[in-house]
């Protein structure tokens, strides 16, 4: 058994496709009609066949719940790894990403957290000594 994809809910599936690949740099992989919403999933293009995230629309009251109040309380709703940390923050920023925390050390890791513009805090970390 094996993760094959995660989900993060998303106020707005148009504007989150636009955020994770525009911003981020990740690119669609599946985008197809599902009932009054879309099944998207975006993917690192450096690993095309990796884990995919879904953005699932946060119409159900117990969705939206859980992302204001994880959100409210600075709880990530998913995180990401990178290779040089402190580079990946300093593209992103460049690209008008807001962060709420910058790479900081914690432990074996640098972490830092950004807002994805559809609700959410996103961790970006990197254990030391690990490319």
């Amino acid at each position: 058994m094996r993760i094959s994809m995660n989900s993060v809910f998303v106020d707005d599936q148009a504007k989150a496709q636009k955020f994770y690949t525009e911003k981020l740099g990740f690119v669609t992989k599946v985008d197809v009609p599902a009932g009054g919403a879309r099944w998207l999933t975006v993917v690192s293009p450096d690993d095309p066949n990796g884990t995919e995230l879904l953005l699932e629309p946060n119409g159900h009251p117990a969705a939206t719940a859980y992302q204001k109040a994880i959100f409210a309380d600075g709880i990530p709703a998913t995180a990401f790894t990178s290779t040089n940390i402190h580079e990946e923050y300093e593209r992103l920023k460049a690209r008008g990403v807001v962060f709420t925390k910058a790479p900081t050390q914690f432990g074996p890791a640098i972490i830092a957290t950004f807002e994805d513009t559809c609700g959410n805090l996103i961790q970006m970390f990197q254990v030391v000594g690990q490319p």
